[in-house]
């Protein structure tokens, strides 16, 4: 009886926990834990990125499948911009998650992909990151603009990274170190095309051979920067493309904006027509990006991995093509240039979501970083945008009282080369010491040369102690003895015997003996009984040639030329025999030919330049090898990529030679100018400007050495403008204004349809020393751009009432509420981390409407600028 009570009791207890485990499963609340099978799988993550691509000129309306990829399936963006909008600086920043004040890497040439930033920030981008967490990254396509393919940036595993900026056709390309050339073979070369076959191909295999370890890719698209050239089906596409004609179009001049606005004139019909066809041709390079999106995310789909991969597209910024009176373009601080498409699909990203918050390109690192599970290092100035999309976690899953997002609503836009601080003389003794006047006297009392009692050779000052207890600096006062022996000392470095190189060498023709010197030579001169010496002639001239004997010919080497491999193949029957002329006149062939022919038994060419061991440039400016090469093929691949290896090597010391070239430029010592006066005259007490240098009080000392710095700058920077200006009359080169970068464009200019057929034309669009800062703010109340400039101009654009920034209206901001900008304005320009780089919003008024408030104690109000 008892035994059939508990079977009923199990049989009830079983079906309660199997109907409850059904429930369970069916549940929506742990849906999430147990729907995956790899859950212990990290995501994988997938950069693409353009080049030049713009949103305020339309150019997404036509990449329908990128939109019904990313924008229906995935989260948009509406307010994405970059910090500077320059290829360079932004690609910098996206990789490291910098402002262009914390990497240093300001224009597209200077310190772009440099030395320094190789050492200093490419070790620290979100690559490394993830490659030491177990992530299999990859790169495909342009990396930085002077990136030259010598080497593989660190971080990533697999690497076919563009050498140089953007190309189509015709480029060469690094593939795990090792430079690739392609053709203009669309099938094979089309550079749109080629990266995204390689893309795929790899995430197929890495998945083949490691499926449990997460991929990271970038690509990185050139399109749709120049030379815009499209793939031939696109090539009659948007004939009457008219997106790029906003309001701003051809608004031009702008007197009430900086000054290359105010230069700016209306483009001319020839530059109207230009706008329309390069608008058509960046339309028809997107559609490959487009495509290429299509097939990725096929790809994803057949494989599997869709729902377990994050997908990230946006660009290095913007561009302009007409805006302004400016054929075309970037660099400018307006929408056009900053704003850029930002999408993000992936696991638990709401479809068709919008975005209203700030993010910039400053916030990929630390994104892709929050997606792969790490955290945000301190030294990133972005943050994580995964905040903003509300993704489903455990940790918040079950909250109901969720805080407000608090997120930035403005940010820093700058740009231009970093500026030389200019500085008052009497500032600088103040800045540099910043005690009291008994403590710097202490301090310099402590040095050795100030202890002793004016017995060091040059000593000019000593330190005392008066009666009080001070310490005291005095001028040394010198004995007669001391006078004596410095005297002597004179005349010896005046005879060129001091080691200093700082001292002026002007050789021994401003000498003149002293007056005993002077007397005594006199009365030598008039013994009659002294010793005459008569001079003596040597042949003391350097041999002009050399005869050398060779393998039976005689060669006259002429030691005076520049090139000594040159050799001179003389006359055999002047030093042979007979039968020797007769076997030499049986010889098939010329003597010369033979000799390049066969590099082994060869010396050289008569005025022969030898660039390699077995090709040679012969006078008439034809080049000859040995005959090896041109019957082995094999022998003509190994030459062919030495040359290539000597190439590379060449240009990495020339760029490096430049390098050291403007640091000697920027060492320069101080001239010395022997014609001004004699050393004589020097040695007499004329006080020149090394004189009253040495006699300046130590506290002076750094005040004027400043001063010379400063001096140096101005008068290199003036040499420098002299030398443009002769390279441009030298080169006739007409299409270019000082201090502006000009551009030409001619019937040659693209390669493929549609052509360029209406002649040449010069327009100049922008310039390197367009230096600015600018405050970029977005919130529920506020829309606007604050601008200062390094001339400094100001500018002030509300969005909510001019959404294309026509006019200016900084003449009606009021001056309390400049000084609150320039005052955030320079806290952003100086901020280092994501915690000094993200301020919590705040109003420009005291109380605003979203709680923000200013705090008239930060610091000193700005006084503004001059007129």
């Amino acid at each position: 009886m008892k035994s059939s009570w508990f079977a009923l009791i199990l049989a009830v207890l079983s079906t309660e926990l199997l109907t409850s485990h059904c429930s369970t499963v069916k549940s929506p609340r742990f849906r999430g834990r147990v729907q995956q099978e790899r859950k212990n799988i990290r995501p994988n993550i997938i950069l693409v990125l353009t080049d030049d691509q713009d949103v305020e000129l339309g150019s997404l309306q036509v990449m329908n499948k990128t939109r019904r990829i990313m924008e229906n399936g995935g989260a948009s963006f509406i307010n994405a911009f970059v910090t500077t909008p320059m290829c360079c600086p932004s690609r910098s920043s996206m990789l490291t998650g910098k402002y262009v004040h914390n990497h240093n890497i300001y224009t597209n040439n200077e310190n772009c992909s440099s030395p320094s930033w190789q050492a200093t920030h490419e070790p620290r981008t979100f690559a490394v990151y993830l490659n030491n967490t177990g992530y299999r990254t990859a790169f495909f396509g342009k990396y930085l603009n002077e990136y030259n393919g010598s080497y593989i940036p660190p971080g990533w595993r697999e690497w076919v990274g563009l050498v140089k900026n953007s190309r189509f056709y015709n480029y060469t390309i690094s593939r795990n170190g090792n430079k690739e050339k392609h053709g203009f073979d669309y099938a094979k070369d089309y550079f749109t095309d080629l990266i995204t076959n390689e893309s795929i191909n790899y995430f197929r295999m890495s998945k083949r051979i490691y499926p449990h370890r997460p991929i990271m890719m970038v690509i990185s698209h050139a399109a749709p920067h120049g030379p815009e050239d499209s793939a031939p089906q696109f090539s009659e596409l948007y004939p009457n493309a008219s997106q790029h004609i906003t309001p701003s179009y051809n608004y031009a001049p702008n007197m009430d904006k900086h000054w290359i606005m105010q230069y700016t004139g209306p483009m001319l019909p020839i530059h109207m027509e230009f706008t329309n066809i390069l608008q058509r041709k960046r339309l028809q390079t997107l559609m490959s990006v487009d495509d290429s999106m299509e097939r990725l995310y096929q790809m994803l789909a057949e494989m599997g991995e869709l729902e377990n991969t994050y997908i990230i597209y946006t660009a290095d910024h913007g561009y302009h093509i007409g805006q302004f009176g400016l054929v075309k373009g970037k660099s400018m601080p307006y929408d056009f240039d900053i704003r850029v498409p930002f999408f993000i699909r992936g696991p638990s990203v709401e479809p068709g979501s919008v975005v209203p918050q700030i993010v910039l390109n400053i916030d990929l690192a630390p994104t892709v970083l929050d997606i792969a599970g790490l955290d945000t290092p301190p030294d990133m100035d972005g943050k994580s945008v995964l905040k903003l999309l509300d993704l489903e976690r455990p940790g918040n899953r079950f909250r109901t009282n969720k805080k407000t997002k608090i997120w930035r609503d403005t940010f820093l836009v700058e740009r231009g080369k970093f500026l030389r601080k200019k500085e008052e003389p009497n500032k600088n003794t103040q800045q540099s010491n910043q005690l009291p006047k008994y403590e710097r006297v202490k301090e310099l009392c402590q040095q050795a040369r100030y202890q002793t009692a004016c017995e060091q050779p040059g000593q000019k000052w000593q330190c005392t102690e008066d009666a009080s207890g001070k310490l005291r600096i005095h001028k040394c006062k010198v004995s007669s003895d001391i006078l004596a022996i410095r005297k002597r000392t004179r005349s010896i470095h005046s005879r060129g015997y001091n080691g200093k190189d700082k001292d002026c060498n002007c050789g021994d023709t401003d000498y003149r003996n002293s007056r005993t010197q002077r007397k005594n030579q006199r009365q030598f001169l008039r013994n009659p009984n002294a010793q005459k010496y008569k001079p003596r002639f040597v042949h003391t001239r350097q041999t002009r040639s050399l005869s050398v004997e060779f393998e039976g010919e005689i060669y006259d080497i002429n030691l005076e030329e520049e090139e000594l491999q040159v050799l001179k193949t003389k006359s055999i029957t002047k030093r042979h025999n007979a039968e020797n002329k007769e076997e030499a006149e049986e010889t098939d062939g010329a003597p010369g030919d033979a000799m390049i022919a066969d590099g082994s038994d060869a010396i050289g060419q008569p005025d022969s330049v030898r660039v390699t061991h077995k090709c040679f440039i012969l006078p008439n400016d034809t080049i000859h090898c040995e005959r090896e090469l041109y019957q082995s093929a094999r022998a003509w691949k190994d030459h062919k990529a030495y040359i290539d290896k000597e190439i590379e090597a060449l240009q990495d010391k020339i760029k490096n030679l430049r390098e050291v070239r403007g640091h000697l430029k920027r060492r320069k010592p101080d001239e010395c100018d022997c014609s001004k006066q004699s050393y004589y005259n020097k040695e007499k007490g004329v006080k020149t400007q090394e004189k009253l240098k040495s006699h300046l009080h130590p506290f002076k000392e750094a005040a004027q050495e400043v001063d010379g710095k400063l001096q140096l700058f101005k008068e290199n920077r003036r040499r420098k403008k002299e030398r443009k200006g002769k390279k441009r009359q030298k080169k006739g080169d007409e299409c270019s204004l000082p201090g502006l970068t000009c551009f030409t464009h001619d019937n040659n200019h693209w390669q493929t349809a549609p052509f360029w057929n209406l002649g040449s034309f010069c327009a100049c669009t922008s310039s390197n020393n367009n230096t600015y800062w600018c405050l970029r703010t977005v919130n529920d109340t506020h829309n606007f751009l604050f601008c200062e400039f390094a001339t400094g101009f100001l500018e002030y654009f509300d969005m909510n009432t001019d959404p294309y920034q026509l006019t200016n209206t900084v003449h009606t901001v009021e001056r309390g509420i400049l000084n609150q900008l320039h005052i955030q304005l320079m806290e952003l320009r100086s901020c280092q981390g994501y915690k000094q780089c993200n301020p919590r919003p705040k109003g420009l008024e005291t109380g605003n409407k979203d709680g923000g408030s200013y705090d008239p104690h930060r610091g000193q109000l700005w006084d503004g600028w001059e007129g």
